[in-house]
């Protein structure tokens, strides 16, 4: 599998596996965690998308028992995670409203938390996991210098973030943001036409894609789009989510679809969309189906 590269000492591969819902699993036992990385790692599907708020901030201590019970992954993965939502579950259940928290403290008690939970020494990206109208940039931007200079994170990335978001906390800080998580797919393809994707394209910072299948719109609902991936799917013997991906893929702002499941099976077909053969034309036909009318 293609790898992007992220700093000069990092990389990760081109399909992430997301763990948002690696809670929801009936089974969380570090043996079946440990299965689906496996089913991951034999595709070339080496990082992980985690989120210290992912099932109720529990996500990243199953996946913490399961790298306990399994060490060696440790050095077979890369593991991005976020911080700064804080929404009344789990250790957060006494906040009285859902609000974001990009103080140093905040930042720097959340990263010992992951730490901690994961079992491991760095995490190699921390994503401030959305925009904070709060944020002090000169004190954010700071405290996530230092985390890097004391190598509790290797590399800092944002999600959701906006250019102007994005060049305010970079103009704050010394080490370069690596990476904008965004949500982008065929329902989603706004980010290609309104900027957020250009301006990645401008910084040469790879693009990381959540809810690449439209939250299973994509798979699941009737119409335009759906009938174009089912066609392009037959010709070329793959499914439908491949053809999806494939399309992501096939942009040259090198994008990294983030999926999420929890089915083995289906994290084995992860790697499908690579087999898909994506020529311009064909990516055109997807996205006229998306906008429902074709380009002016």
């Amino acid at each position: 599998m293609d790898r992007i590269k992220i700093t000069d000492d990092l990389s990760f591969s081109r399909i992430i596996y997301g763990m948002w819902r690696l809670g929801d699993d009936a089974d969380t036992s570090p043996a079946h965690v440990q299965a689906k990385i496996e089913a991951c790692l034999d595709q070339g599907i080496t990082t992980m998308d985690q989120a210290d708020i992912y099932g109720g901030y529990e996500a990243e201590e199953i996946l913490g028992n399961a790298l306990r019970a399994a060490p060696a992954l440790k050095d077979q993965i890369e593991i991005v995670t976020k911080c700064d939502i804080i929404a009344p579950a789990g250790r957060y259940a006494s906040a009285k409203v859902k609000y974001y928290d990009t103080s140093p403290a905040h930042i720097t008690a959340s990263v010992d938390h992951s730490l901690r939970l994961m079992g491991i020494d760095q995490i190699d990206t921390l994503l401030i996991h959305r925009p904070d109208p709060m944020m002090d940039h000169h004190a954010t931007g700071e405290t996530l210098d230092a985390l890097v200079a004391a190598g509790k994170i290797g590399s800092v990335g944002v999600s959701n973030f906006k250019r102007h978001d994005w060049t305010l906390l970079q103009s704050a800080m010394k080490s370069p943001l690596v990476t904008n998580q965004i949500e982008a797919s065929l329902t989603a393809h706004h980010a290609f036409t309104n900027g957020d994707i250009a301006y990645l394209q401008e910084f040469g910072a790879p693009v990381m894609a959540w809810s690449p299948l439209g939250g299973g719109a994509l798979m699941t609902g009737n119409g335009a789009v759906q009938d174009a991936l089912a066609q392009v799917a037959a010709a070329q013997g793959v499914d439908k989510s491949a053809v999806a991906v494939a399309w992501l893929l096939a942009h040259p702002a090198r994008i990294m679809p983030v999926m999420g499941t929890n089915t083995i099976d289906r994290i084995k077909t992860l790697s499908d969309a690579l087999q898909v053969t994506m020529d311009r034309e064909t990516w055109f036909t997807l996205y006229t189906a998306a906008l429902g009318q074709e380009v002016p």
